[in-house]
């Protein structure tokens, strides 16, 4: 068997037993008391294994594939890993409740599907750009989740509906401020790749990448200004979480746009 296939159908069978564990978590804390080392170690076997998966599918045939499966499949495997290891930082297991279940249809998505993406040779300059993007959007992307998590619990509490689960949430100034350390350090990410996309990537203007770019510029700015206001103006609630979502969803629409066009509408 591959070690592609092996790796990934282990990394799925750890990562349901993280999600079980996880989910007596949250229902017992005595549960997280007890579970806690094997807790950590299944969710961080699972993220590497399926980080083994996923490198082995991009960087095959003396070449790298970046096609959407792929790279989703790579990105999902970056954000379980840091969601496990925020988790162990801060204890919110129900953020790892919302990644592994992603991480885990992607695995699975990435062992019967496969992209036309045309294969890459990267120079230094070009993989110091890839792996910066990777990092940023996988940490915009948990800070979306973790915004997800915040609206639905500030909903739930404004409303007066707090179930039993929004008691296993921590405070609402905690889970803002992990929002925005996760948004700061993506920020500064996704800066250093727009920097080496502009000097180390020749072709910005063809093949789609200049949709690229355009809306990474665009996310760039709607980060940088929630930023600035939560500094300068203590924005937080509804405000940091439309922010949030709003410039995530500027990533998207630029980078996976960006690969459906070169993948499907140009046929590779």
């Amino acid at each position: 068997m591959p070690i592609t296939t092996l790796s990934g159908i282990v990394a799925i069978f750890l990562y349901l037993v993280s999600l079980n564990l996880h989910g007596r978590a949250i229902r017992d804390r005595s549960a997280r008391i007890k579970a806690g080392p094997i807790v950590t170690m299944t969710g961080i076997g699972a993220a590497l294994l399926h980080l083994l998966s996923a490198w082995t599918l991009v960087a095959r045939d003396s070449s790298y594939h970046f096609g959407i499966i792929e790279i989703s499949t790579l990105i999902l495997a970056v954000i379980a890993l840091l969601a496990i290891i925020t988790n162990t930082r801060k204890s919110l297991a129900i953020l790892v409740m919302g990644v592994f279940p992603v991480a885990i249809v992607t695995l699975l998505l990435s062992m019967f599907i496969s992209s036309n993406y045309p294969p890459q040779q990267l120079s230094g300059g070009l993989a110091a750009h890839v792996i910066l993007s990777i990092l940023a959007y996988s940490l915009f992307a948990l800070a979306s989740v973790q915004a997800a998590f915040l609206a639905f619990q500030n909903y739930q509490l404004r409303h007066k509906h707090a179930s039993a689960v929004i008691h296993r949430f921590p405070p609402l100034q905690d889970m803002e401020k992990l929002l925005f350390e996760l948004l700061w350090v993506a920020q500064i990410l996704l800066s250093g790749a727009i920097l080496a996309g502009f000097v180390f990537v020749d072709d910005l203007a063809t093949r789609g990448l200049a949709h690229k770019i355009v809306f990474s510029i665009l996310a760039w700015v709607v980060f940088a200004i929630l930023l600035w206001g939560r500094h300068q103006l203590g924005w937080r609630g509804n405000t940091a979480i439309r922010g949030t979502l709003g410039g995530f969803l500027l990533l998207l629409l630029g980078f996976y746009g960006s690969k459906f066009v070169i993948e499907y509408l140009l046929g590779g």
